[in-house]
């Protein structure tokens, strides 16, 4: 039998899945809006326009035996976050577990922000969570429906902890190369290996409740802004200390609270899972971003 898995808010990453998907099973992407129903249509697979916020209009996508639950708030405050990743996902969980052929299974994609700051300590799915922003606590929130709601459906719920994504379009040279670069550690997934181990939670015999989406080095900025400006050939970027970044008044508070988050996301139990990941680390990662940099 071929699953069909539907992508609920399928962007950046669902696209991807997608892509990686669509010639072993029946894939299905969900979108709200022109341009979205169109780089669906674009990356080859069925395309279907509803909204999660909208029971009604999600009866438009067929039955799914896996679900991933990938929708954005489109970078907007904590409740409009609410509306999409609390409201949104227990509507779509509530919908599409009602139905006569419900799902096996979801995956739901959230973010090592709800970590909070761990001054530089590692962290993996043991660690407590200590969201720092409204909107880092919502997602906090929507972890613990996404793992217990499909449960009392009779169904399974995960959780993908993505890093920092990064990729096709999100390479983000610019940021690193002019500067001025802040200390601190950064936690980085290739979109591909963050689509990739979503797929691998999907198609595998997994029940994890929680896994971390990090690839196997985690950098410190400055290290990563030095390496990038040799890779390309340009002189070291400036740099700045935490607290000198903190010294500019026009932060907000949710800035602030963003700088002085520090931690190390430990991979251990994607790779226990048997997960391969295409770009172990940033440099394999970036190697086709930096030949495009030089070519220019």
């Amino acid at each position: 039998m071929t699953e069909r898995v539907a992508i609920l808010g399928c962007g950046y990453v669902g696209l991807e899945l997608g892509r990686q998907l669509r010639s072993s099973h029946e894939v299905v992407g969900v979108r709200r809006s022109d341009d979205g129903i169109a780089a669906i249509e674009d990356a080859g697979f069925e395309a279907v326009r509803a909204d999660v916020t909208d029971p009604e209009s999600l009866s438009a996508v067929p039955d799914a035996d896996w679900l991933v639950f990938a929708a954005s708030s489109g970078g907007r405050g904590a409740e409009a976050a609410r509306e999409v990743y609390v409201e949104g996902l227990r509507t779509a969980i509530d919908h599409f577990w009602s139905r006569a052929d419900p799902p096996e299974r979801l995956v739901y994609t959230s973010s090592t922000g709800v970590y909070g700051d761990h001054d530089g300590a590692w962290v993996d799915e043991e660690t407590g969570l200590d969201p720092q922003t409204e909107k880092t606590e919502v997602l906090a929130e929507a972890e613990r429906v996404a793992r217990e709601r499909p449960v009392e459906h009779g169904g399974h719920g995960s959780v993908a902890r993505f890093a920092g994504l990064y990729g096709p379009d999100r390479y983000r040279l610019e940021r690193y190369l002019e500067g001025p670069v802040t200390a601190g550690y950064l936690n980085m997934v290739h979109r591909a290996d963050a689509a990739g181990a979503v797929r691998h939670l999907l198609t595998g015999d997994h029940r994890e409740e929680v896994v971390l989406v990090v690839d196997d080095e985690p950098v410190e900025k400055w290290a990563f802004a030095d390496w990038l400006a040799e890779q390309c050939d340009v002189p070291f970027p400036p740099k700045q200390t935490t607290a000198e970044r903190l010294a500019d008044d026009s932060l907000s508070e949710t800035a602030k609270r963003r700088i002085q988050t520090s931690k190390r996301c430990s991979n251990d139990r994607l790779h226990e899972l048997g997960y391969e990941f295409e770009y172990p680390t940033f440099r394999e990662g970036y190697r086709d971003a930096v030949r495009e940099y030089r070519q220019n």
